[in-house]
């Protein structure tokens, strides 16, 4: 393919992967934190200690909060602004693969490196959703790129962005690869190639100002980041988010499904392969192994915690699709993904009947993905790439877009959207023995929570004043305040208003919240 033609593709890429970004409503819990605490962060000035609906919140480093903020300030603070940097993260990263693959294994590889996670699934879902995996996953495969190029400083450089944007796993990860690297290759002389000290100095200007600032401001965070929110979280069940080793498994084959046969070959060309000087495809697969590892060892786990693994395994994808003849595993492939595509279209009204407005999104999901593999069966090598990544990529567009019809079910935006008139920001504001995010991000305001810590436990020990503990205080607070809303869960609420007997209306209603005011 031409330069020109390569450039018309990107620019339609980037047509659908940015256009998308404000269809849905922020959702709870991720979306909507990673929102509100850098729009509190604007509205408050202080860009060190970062606070969730008032209260101090220090599981995560600020560096998306940053430039999340910055964002609010250039344009508004808005659902699609808030998930630009993920966005952004997450398309800078296919050009990244791009003239990374370019360069290490060449051209035609790095076009197919970057189609492979174009058409990933569970990369294009994470690019549009407000979490700090995408960017973190940026700036780890930033570092592991730099290193297998051999440019150190950038290295550093990225390994303490890594750090300033999810904690030290920014530092272990890459290091703890390098280490298996340099033991199985036994090529010491990487340890001298690395500039230690010189890249220490830079890692520490980049990441130590910040941690410095937030500890000499608040002595809760050295115990609770560090302790509590690395050594506790990795070693314990504390989150609920426990499961068995083998849960990253299927994680990984839904997210590369367009990819699996090629993946497969993949590995194992990896594994048998030898180089004689610094060996990329080893170095790449040991990354996605260290990675997946690390996080299957782990008490706690989610999906998007693997993300890292995916850039490098599209180069070695890419690789693998340019060095060898692939037509035929292509063509298993585009079988295998027509037949999950029929099967998508054909089954999910009746496994998702009590999502009827979402079914004819994700039947439309399942009829482009079958289309898409079938017109990809036996073309050439580069067509059949483009038009597997095509199918991946459209089909969990559309399941995304389709999402906004179940939007009321994880975010409070739709039934504050149905108040008659917003709430005055003179109005107390408070939810009742029930909250979620999405209540402070879809107000633009804190408001006071009753009863209900949520994920705030720990910082409500801190600032006991700004929490109402039982339904008395509640109810002293709302006689007290001359004009009030409250936030109570639609399951709770005719219990919750019979037992508190105090002067409500119903001012907006949805499947998650009743909103009332005082009259």
């Amino acid at each position: 393919m031409t330069e020109r033609g390569v450039r018309l593709l990107l620019a339609l890429l980037a047509i659908a992967w940015f256009g998308t970004l404000g269809v849905r409503p922020l959702y709870k819990a991720d979306e909507s934190r990673y929102a509100e605490i850098p729009r509190e962060m604007l509205a408050s000035g202080d860009w060190i200690t970062p606070r969730l609906n008032g209260f101090k919140y220090f599981e995560k480093p600020p560096l998306q909060y940053w430039t999340t903020a910055a964002f609010f300030t250039l344009f508004e603070v808005a659902d699609w602004s808030a998930r630009l940097w993920t966005a952004l993260a997450g398309f800078a990263g296919i050009f990244m693969v791009l003239f990374v693959g370019r360069r290490l294994f060449g051209a035609p590889a790095g076009l197919y490196a970057a189609a492979v996670l174009a058409g990933s699934p569970l990369y294009v879902m994470l690019g549009q959703i407000n979490t700090l995996d995408m960017g973190l996953t940026f700036f780890l495969c930033g570092a592991v790129f730099a290193f297998a190029l051999g440019h150190m400083f950038a290295f550093w450089a990225a390994c303490a962005l890594a750090v300033l944007s999810k904690g030290l796993i920014g530092i272990v990860l890459p290091f703890g690869t390098v280490a298996f690297y340099i033991l199985i290759k036994r090529d010491w002389s990487l340890i001298r190639q690395m500039c230690i000290v010189p890249g220490s100095v830079l890692f520490l200007v980049i990441a130590a100002p910040w941690f410095i600032a937030v500890s000499l401001a608040n002595d809760e965070f050295l115990r609770f980041f560090f302790i509590q929110e690395h050594f506790q979280r990795f070693t314990t069940e504390m989150h609920g988010r426990a499961h068995p080793a083998w849960y990253f498994l299927p994680i990984l084959a839904a997210g590369m499904a367009p990819w699996l046969l090629p993946l497969g070959f993949t590995l194992f060309h990896s594994v048998k392969g030898k180089a004689e000087r610094f060996d990329a495809v080893l170095f790449l697969a040991l990354w996605a192994l260290v990675v997946f590892a690390f996080f299957s060892a782990s008490g706690s786990k989610l999906p998007s915690y693997i993300l890292p693994m995916f850039p490098p395994l599209a180069l070695l994808v890419g690789r693998w699709l340019a060095a060898f003849e692939a037509r035929r595993v292509l063509v298993a492939q585009s079988a295998l993904l027509a037949v999950a595509g029929i099967a998508m279209a054909a089954l999910v009204p009746r496994l998702a009947a009590s999502y009827a407005s979402y079914i004819p999104w994700l039947v439309a999901a399942g009829i482009w993905l079958a289309v898409t593999s079938v017109a990809a069966w036996r073309r050439p090598i580069a067509t059949g790439v483009g038009l597997l990544a095509l199918g991946g990529f459209g089909a969990t567009q559309i399941a995304l877009i389709g999402h906004r019809t179940l939007a009321a079910e994880f975010s409070a935006a739709p039934t504050v959207a149905a108040l008659p008139a917003p709430a005055p920001a003179a109005a107390s504001v408070f939810a009742v023995e029930a909250y979620d995010h999405s209540i402070a991000w879809s107000l633009r305001r804190t408001v006071t929570m009753v009863g209900y810590k949520d994920e705030l436990g720990e910082a409500i020990r801190w600032e006991p004043q700004k929490f109402i503990p039982d339904l008395p205080g509640f109810a002293r607070a709302w006689s007290a305040a001359p004009e009030a809303y409250a936030f109570f869960a639609a399951r709770d609420f005719d219990r919750l208003r019979a037992e508190l007997a105090l002067p409500m209306q119903v001012a907006a209603r949805g499947p998650r919240y009743v909103i009332v005011r005082k009259p």
